[in-house]
């Protein structure tokens, strides 16, 4: 018999639970996807832009810098604007901290230990208790604090975790236990380790990252070997992608990652073939245009774009949809693994898209429809016998 187990499987690290505004983050909450914003955040307008665009790929959260006084103050505007919670990313002015979360973030990026005295650090806690805040402690291999540089010699898993353990009871010992944690590193090997073994030593929710990861394409590998590595693993409540690229980049990245896993699904999966002389269409460029024009779709859904009929019938039975490229001119359409009709190349994509587009409606008909009867039971049972 095959040991072979489908990824369904994963069985994720048990962690504590809090909220970043509406968003749970840990225990059985969905592994949400986070990005930052690179604008100047004084310009509320486009930051507000870019952060809808975010909204769009389908953010769940996202971090908005807040350097100084003026930052703070544009805050208040950009939450008001958006539909997602927001981060105030805080260093060491504990005033931003004070003031962001007087403007409606959700949650605050902050490290304790560099907020400056016990005094400082008790008005910053009592400002995210009175104005309902979380705190994310974010434990960077690039900062690590003095002392621990000086005990280890260099950035390693040990300094790493130490830093997050010791920022952490600085919270708890004012009795603050919203906080998730991040230990990041821009080298893979140390940003997992430093993960894993914290994971094993506490029970806090984790904000998994590979900092700095690069460019689009070479932090993209980058962090899905890393990132991967962890939530296969288990590990990992929250997630961004960090690329020297556009915030929706990051997100949609992400999503590939969750969805690769079987962990989070969201929009359409295409399942395409590399191409080859084979090919009775661009399978390339035909891909390319699909991700742009189904990027709207939010029900999930796969699609297998095959560009021959030597692996094209076997994908299509996998998917909700299928295309596989043919002869004369005339590719065959899968509907739910059949043989359904076949198409003229001409308006290929078109007719995919309006095939795509239907199947997604009566898909999302369907999952209300369960959800109604789920909610009529549930009521059901908690209504008293008359």
């Amino acid at each position: 018999m095959s040991s072979y187990r489908p990824y369904q499987h994963i069985e994720r690290r048990k962690s504590r639970q809090i909220h970043v505004g509406k968003v749970p983050v840990g225990g059985d909450a969905p592994i949400s996807v986070q990005t930052m914003t690179n604008t100047l955040t004084t310009d509320a307008e486009a930051t507000i832009a870019q952060i809808r665009r975010a909204e769009l790929a389908g953010v769940d959260i996202v971090r908005v810098s807040c350097p100084d006084e003026e930052s703070t103050t544009a805050l208040a505007e950009i939450v008001r604007e958006v539909n997602v919670p927001i981060v105030a990313d805080i260093h060491f002015h504990y005033k931003r901290a004070i003031e962001a979360a007087k403007a409606g973030a959700a949650c605050l990026r902050i490290n304790p230990g560099n907020i400056g005295s016990a005094e400082r650090v008790r008005d910053v806690v009592n400002a995210a208790k009175d104005y309902n805040c979380s705190i994310r402690i974010g434990v960077n291999a690039g900062s690590l604090e003095k002392h621990l540089l000086e005990k280890y010699g260099e950035p390693n898993p040990d300094a790493l975790v130490e830093s997050a353990l010791e920022h952490a009871k600085i919270l708890e010992d004012h009795d603050f236990h919203e906080f998730k944690i991040s230990v990041k590193a821009s080298d893979v090997f140390l940003a997992v380790a430093a993960y894993q073994q914290l994971a094993d030593v506490c029970d806090h929710p984790l904000h998994i990252g590979i900092t700095e990861a690069g460019s689009k394409r070479a932090g993209t590998v980058k962090s899905s070997i890393g990132l991967g590595n962890l939530l296969w693993a288990g590990v990992g409540d929250t997630m961004r992608v960090s690329l020297s690229a556009e915030p929706e980049e990051e997100v949609l990245v992400g999503w590939d990652i969750l969805k690769s896993l079987g962990l989070r699904h969201r929009g359409v999966k295409i399942i395409s073939c590399p191409s080859c002389a084979r090919q009775g269409f661009n399978v390339i460029q035909t891909v390319q245009t699909l991700e742009d024009r189904l990027a709207h779709i939010k029900t999930p859904l796969t699609l297998s774009i095959i560009g021959c009929v030597v692996n094209g019938p076997g994908e299509a039975l996998m998917t909700d949809l299928g295309v596989t490229g043919g002869g004369a001119g005339r590719h065959m359409v899968y509907s739910a693994g059949r043989q359904d009709h076949t198409m003229p190349a001409g308006d290929m994509v078109d007719h995919i898209v309006e095939l795509v587009e239907a199947k997604a409606k009566a898909m999302q008909a369907e999952e209300d429809a369960r959800k109604a009867e789920e909610d009529k039971a549930r009521a059901s049972e908690l209504t008293p016998a008359g």
